[in-house]
């Protein structure tokens, strides 16, 4: 689907969109009012491979999606009406190149008790570049090597769990994972065994077409190394 065929099914009115990673703390449009939001029915996950913003074709790194299940804390942020066709280009582009994600309108209860409706990008577990079965540590050392054109993952990471507890939300899986990559780059680990990933051949979809299942064979057969805690 592309923005005009989306764009075509949106129902008149407000529309709001719900920020569940950087767009918490970066969102790349304007808005007319930000409110902190819960959706139902889905909840954040870090299971995105990242060969761009967050990593690289041999060394990705980890970002979030939304997934199917539970609940999730989030920004919820009506645009504004006379700036709607400019903000989802902007969302769009960034959201959107690698069709790792998939549109859709959620219900999203407000703090204030009021649901509304809101644009989120769910996670494609039919994707290549989408992590599912990969433990704690396995999702520590991608956090921890993965540099890309936006800045290390583990800043993403950091951010968006700042952001979080200004808003007194905790996600006490996501810090676990944030500190055991700290303590991965501390002590060189992400260096000596990381997950790096062969190109993908030029006929893939994407370029991190086989990259998931090549961190999942990699992570299976390297033993495991005590981390150590912050």
């Amino acid at each position: 689907m592309n923005l005009a065929e989306f764009s075509a099914q949106l129902p008149k009115g407000d529309l709001w969109i719900f920020g569940y990673g950087s767009l918490m703390w970066s969102p790349c449009f304007g808005y007319t009012r930000k409110a902190l939001g819960r959706a139902h029915g889905y909840h954040r996950a870090l299971c995105i491979l990242s060969t761009r913003y967050r990593g690289t074709r041999l060394k990705p790194g980890l970002v979030m999606g939304l997934c199917r299940g539970g609940s999730c804390w989030g920004m919820a942020y009506r645009l504004d009406p006379q700036r709607t066709r400019r903000a989802l280009a902007s969302l769009w582009s960034r959201e959107m190149n690698r069709r790792v994600y998939a549109p859709r309108l959620i219900p999203v209860r407000l703090a204030s008790g009021r649901t509304v409706r809101a644009l989120a990008f769910v996670a494609d577990p039919a994707h290549p570049a989408y992590v599912a079965e990969l433990d704690l540590h396995g999702r520590a050392r991608l956090v921890a090597q993965g540099i890309g054109a936006r800045g290390p993952c583990v800043d993403y990471i950091r951010r968006t769990l700042d952001h979080m507890h200004e808003v007194g939300v905790r996600d006490p899986h996501l810090e676990r994972i944030l500190h055991a990559a700290l303590a991965l780059r501390q002590n060189g680990g992400h260096e000596s065994g990381s997950l790096a990933c062969a190109p993908a051949p030029s006929a893939a979809r994407q370029p991190e077409a086989r990259a998931a299942g090549a961190v999942l064979r990699r992570a299976a057969r390297r033993p495991r190394r005590a981390v150590a805690r912050r």
